[in-house]
């Protein structure tokens, strides 16, 4: 990074002048959607930015601080296991809570400025992390690209997302620079925040195989395989014992996984309520592939052509190279493990935004035209995304 000059500005005011000018784009994207939101779509006639903020998965936020995990499981009138508390983890929702009656006992006010808070810091640390590999100039470009991104919107509504990330990018961060006694706290607020901190765990240990594979350029201590180690034994252990607990407080060990499937069933009616790994990423290519009309072999087919030319782009692609393991790691760990848990529909697009580190490669290329062209991509992705979840909101595929 170029050494500060008298007249340049600190980085953390610097990140935080393009943090409140993205969110300022996005309040008015909102404010828009809010304004075209009509009769028959999700918000209705006279929607509100305050509806649209506590809008979706807030209200299931906002349930969980009301009344809690339900020590009895709802079910359908068939029999089934319907959607409930036990998919969100605590603690977004009991945070907001806490700091509600600072704002007059209004959770979704809090909820929002949770997001706006923790967003601010995903993005400087986003920045300091990407710094010493890509540049300042660089880094800042990239930092924009993620407070603009097509999700921005995510730090503006009550969704936990934003809290992730800043528990994220600090371990990440904490990982890079060697300092993993940061990191043991870190692990345990990622798992009860949001589910993924099993591909953290994934993560840690693609991390210790490539400390062994590489530790003639940089000396491998015992003391730093002992926390590789403990690190990927807690992240194991907090990603399975929400299971546990959902398993102990309903009195059902299958709670929490029939939880996550009641919402599966939305998309695939004769479901019948297993998990098998990646089995449903693969019933969700070919449901796609049968939708558009290619037939499930040919959604099958473009998954595996996606999956191979993400795969390349990790490994071999120069920008994404010049972001370091640490971040190339955590995002074929991540993808690995959507592939294992997930049923790609609509919220693929919120899922994947755990892999927004990649915005570095982004920044790479030094044209001004580049950057600003991507810039410019960013906020037209960001406005469908509010325009099809908000403002319209009334198709299975408008589900955020």
């Amino acid at each position: 990074m170029p050494p500060r000059t008298r007249h340049s500005l600190p980085p953390a005011l610097t990140i935080a002048l393009v943090y409140l000018a993205a969110r300022a784009v996005t309040l008015g994207f909102l404010v828009l959607a809010a304004t075209l939101s009509a009769e028959g779509t999700r918000f209705g006639a006279g929607a509100s930015v305050q509806d649209l903020a506590v809008g979706w998965d807030a209200q299931w936020y906002w349930y969980l601080a009301v009344n809690g995990y339900p020590t009895e499981l709802p079910l359908t009138d068939t029999g089934a296991v319907a959607e409930n508390q036990w998919a969100f983890m605590p603690i977004y929702a009991y945070l907001a809570a806490a700091l509600a009656p600072l704002v007059g006992g209004w959770w979704g006010v809090a909820a929002v400025l949770i997001s706006l808070a923790a967003g601010y810091g995903a993005t400087y640390v986003l920045y300091r992390m990407l710094r010493g590999r890509i540049g300042g100039n660089a880094a800042v470009w990239a930092a924009a690209f993620f407070a603009t991104g097509p999700l921005a919107a995510l730090f503006q509504v009550g969704y936990a997302e934003a809290l992730f990330l800043l528990w994220l990018f600090l371990a990440l961060w904490a990982v890079s620079a060697r300092r993993y006694g940061w990191v043991y706290p870190l692990v345990i607020l990622m798992g009860y925040t949001r589910p993924g901190v099993l591909a953290f765990a994934l993560f840690l240990g693609l991390f210790g195989i490539f400390r062994f594979f590489s530790r003639a350029r940089e000396p491998l201590r015992v003391v730093e395989v002992v926390h590789i180690v403990a690190l990927g034994a807690l992240a194991t252990v907090v990603g399975f014992s929400w299971q546990l607990i959902a398993a102990v407080v309903t009195g059902d060990p299958g709670a929490y996984l029939a939880t996550e499937l009641a919402w599966r069933r939305n998309w695939l009616l004769d479901d019948e309520g297993h998990f098998i790994p990646f089995d449903a990423f693969v019933r969700g290519a070919a449901f796609w592939g049968q939708t558009w009309g290619w037939g499930a072999v040919g959604g099958i087919i473009l998954l595996v052509v996606l999956v191979v030319g993400v795969a390349a782009a990790l490994l071999w692609a120069p920008p994404v190279r010049a972001l370091g393991p640490e971040i190339r790691l955590w995002s074929v760990s991540y993808v690995v493990y959507l592939l294992a848990v997930f049923f790609p529909q609509s919220s693929i697009f919120r899922l994947l935004v755990p892999l927004s580190p990649l915005w570095g490669a982004f920044a790479v290329p030094r044209s001004l035209l580049w950057r600003v062209g991507v810039l410019l991509a960013c906020l037209a992705g960001q406005w469908w995304w509010i325009y099809n979840m908000y403002a319209l909101g009334n198709r299975f595929w408008q589900i955020p």
